[in-house]
């Protein structure tokens, strides 16, 4: 999945905590969010925090479908709260391969 493939699917799927995702949808979403709050907040505090408002639920749900994919429930994003082994260990998570699951089939993505 390229870069504006992954925005796409991920702004199409805003609220969407059903199915899976692949490793390159979410790191590519993830990646556009972390490059556009920079630019943004380079030019407007104010703009940075709308945006990263606007964007919220779409993480969260692209998160929660990377989870998914590699058969855990999207509560483990709570891990966030436990201060920095909390995201290291949800990092390593969402990082891992995709394995069977009982979330749905993996995405089939044209290579």
């Amino acid at each position: 999945m390229t870069f504006i493939e992954s925005i796409q699917t991920c702004f199409q799927k805003y609220a969407s905590f059903d199915g899976t995702a692949r490793r390159s949808e979410y790191w590519w979403f993830a990646l556009f969010i972390l490059i556009a709050s920079l630019i943004l907040g380079q030019i407007s505090t104010t703009l940075s925090i709308v945006f990263s408002l606007a964007t919220l639920l779409p993480s969260i749900a692209a998160a929660t479908r990377r989870l998914h994919d590699t058969d855990r429930s999207g509560w483990w994003q709570l891990l966030y709260f436990l201060p920095l082994i909390g995201a290291i260990v949800l990092i390593v998570f969402l990082a891992q391969d995709s394995r069977p699951n009982r979330y749905g089939a993996a995405p089939a993505y044209a290579v």
